[in-house]
């Protein structure tokens, strides 16, 4: 559909994925695409660029914050908001991604409204 921004998702675990975008699908506004492993992100992101991305930290293979050094790291990149959403609550995963460069740290399980409104936030509307 025209006028829909597109979403990256970075996140491996099934559920947590058809819940995001479910919800984020749901208010008309997104395209939401999927990667599973930060390997599939950076490849993704060759090819197209979403307004957001939204990023699990736990990832097969590389930490999820790896992608985030990378897209912050690449000139073309690095103005594309990302979102962290992560299981974990310690003070120094939040200060990592926040060295690395993502925007925002949502924490699992995360409220509905908080998620939507932080997106449209991050992408700028």
């Amino acid at each position: 559909m025209s006028g829909q921004r597109l979403i990256l998702v970075v996140e491996d675990n099934d559920a947590n994925y058809a819940l995001m975008r479910r919800l984020l699908e749901s208010t008309g506004l997104w395209t939401i695409e999927r990667a599973t492993t930060v390997d599939e992100g950076l490849a993704f992101l060759q090819q197209r660029r979403p307004a957001v991305i939204l990023l699990d930290l736990d990832l097969p293979g590389t930490e999820g914050l790896a992608l985030a050094r990378a897209v912050k790291g690449d000139e073309t990149l690095r103005s594309i908001p990302i979102i962290v959403v992560s299981a974990s609550v310690m003070k120094q995963e939040h200060a990592k991604a926040a060295e690395a460069g993502c925007e925002y740290f949502v924490e699992k399980p995360f409220d509905i409204d908080k998620l939507r409104l932080i997106v449209a936030e991050a992408a700028g509307g």
